[in-house]
């Protein structure tokens, strides 16, 4: 079995709330529409809006949910101190089941730029760099420069780097090292790009639906903006959904929305589903408990798992050891090659998956895995390493009844045609 969504997805907003981030008009969004909606609002107090980004609470949507504020905080200190700073808009969307990245880059460009004139700002800086992988996202944002006025943009100059798409060419260093001229693969830290990035000057390298959500902030403000989602996670995200027979849906959803209501809205009766693959693939796996679950992320750690870069991958039909060996297998093939721990690690994971998968696995290649899954976490110079962690750890953890029936070379979902993605539940077109 190999599931790849190769329909453009759904993309739809959450009933009843007013859309910050989606707009369901087909197309790319013009600058006239854009403005005529109020974009491009002038900025006259750079703290002032720090400030209310931190009261919004705004996070961070790369995957981290680190706080927006402390992290334009901590340069802007290098700028008030006559440090010449550069900002990076990241699209360069590695997650192969997630989709939200794209979509802004590609119909509402004025929207991520907006963000970026913004955080630009509020850091000093007069450069900024847009980052993607992405042909026609790069196109797109390119196409929105040529129409944004200087006015518009504050003054601050904004180039468009592409790069070959891939799971660590995302990576915050690794940006910064494809900007200045090398591999897109990280680097060791310290130096962190706030310290030492773009040209060795302090970097923002910040998520471009991460920027796209501060012109909101900046128009109406911290109340408005935390009239939607919990007190720890304030706002809206994109949800990208993939699995359950369905083609993808993209989704603006409030934080703190049961998770079944997302999989009801798009179509997944919740007594089809066994688990879902979180956050991509870095959250790792979890069990039928996500039906209780909040889209939050303390709700979330609570469970052993996290919302990350907002991508969820339902699974029904597809066994999840076979799940969690095609992502492992994933990881194997995607690591940068840079840390032996990764190189070695990842393929020594991905090789007792498999076997699991297979049937041909004992209790010492589990024992393997379940140790591997453990030391191993933290080696790496990235966070891929921990990701391979995450699904091997927690496959292990929420399965229990899959794991044994495979050791025991008798699971009737992988009899005849176990699940092989090479790129488990790819959203591959928009």
């Amino acid at each position: 079995m190999s599931t790849a969504m190769n329909a453009g997805p759904t993309v739809a907003t959450w009933p009843g709330l007013a859309p910050r981030l989606l707009r369901t008009e087909a197309g790319v969004e013009t600058l006239a529409e854009y403005r005529g909606a109020g974009g491009y609002t002038a900025l006259s107090d750079p703290q002032e809006l720090l400030d209310e980004i931190g009261r919004a609470g705004v996070l961070g949507r790369g995957g981290a949910a680190f706080p927006t504020a402390v992290k334009l905080a901590t340069v802007r200190r290098a700028a008030l101190r006559g440090v010449d700073t550069v900002l990076v808009a990241n699209g360069e969307e590695g997650e192969p089941a997630s989709v939200k990245d794209r979509w802004l880059l590609r119909h509402r460009p004025h929207l991520v730029l907006d963000g970026l004139r913004l955080a630009a700002q509020i850091i000093g800086a007069r450069h900024a760099h847009v980052y993607v992988s992405d042909s026609l996202a790069a196109q797109t944002i390119r196409s929105a420069l040529d129409d944004a006025t200087t006015d518009a943009l504050d003054g601050i100059t904004v180039g468009v780097r592409t790069v070959e798409a891939g799971y660590v060419a995302g990576e915050e260093t690794a940006a910064v090292r494809a900007i200045n001229g090398g591999p897109a693969k990280p680097t060791d830290k310290p130096p962190r790009p706030f310290e030492e990035g773009v040209g060795g000057l302090p970097t923002i390298v910040s998520n471009v639906e991460t920027l796209a959500n501060l012109p909101f902030v900046h128009r109406y403000g911290a109340l408005s903006y935390r009239q939607a989602g919990t007190d720890g996670s304030p706002g809206t995200f994109l949800a990208t959904l993939t699995g359950g027979g369905r083609g993808a849906g993209l989704y603006e959803v409030p934080f703190g929305t049961p998770a079944a209501e997302l999989f009801e809205l798009h179509g997944v009766p919740a007594q089809q589903i066994r688990g879902a693959l979180m956050g991509g693939y870095f959250a790792g796996m979890l069990d039928r408990r996500i039906l209780d679950g909040t889209l939050d992320h303390a709700a979330l750690r609570e469970l052993g798992s996290g919302l990350g870069c907002g991508a969820v991958s339902v699974l029904t039909e597809e066994c999840p050891v076979a799940v969690g060996a095609a992502v492992l297998d994933y990881y194997s093939r995607e690591n940068a090659a840079q840390c032996g721990s990764c190189f070695n690690g990842t393929a020594a994971m991905a090789a007792a998956a498999a076997a699991l998968r297979d049937g041909v696995a004992d209790a010492d290649d589990l024992a393997r895995l379940r140790r591997w899954s453990v030391v191993l976490r933290g080696r790496g110079a990235c966070a891929t390493l921990d990701a391979a962690t995450n699904i091997a750890a927690s496959l292990l953890a929420m399965f229990p009844d899959d794991v044994a029936r495979h050791l025991d070379g008798r699971c009737p979902d992988c009899a005849e045609a176990p699940f092989t993605a090479q790129r488990p539940f790819e959203v591959e077109s928009l």
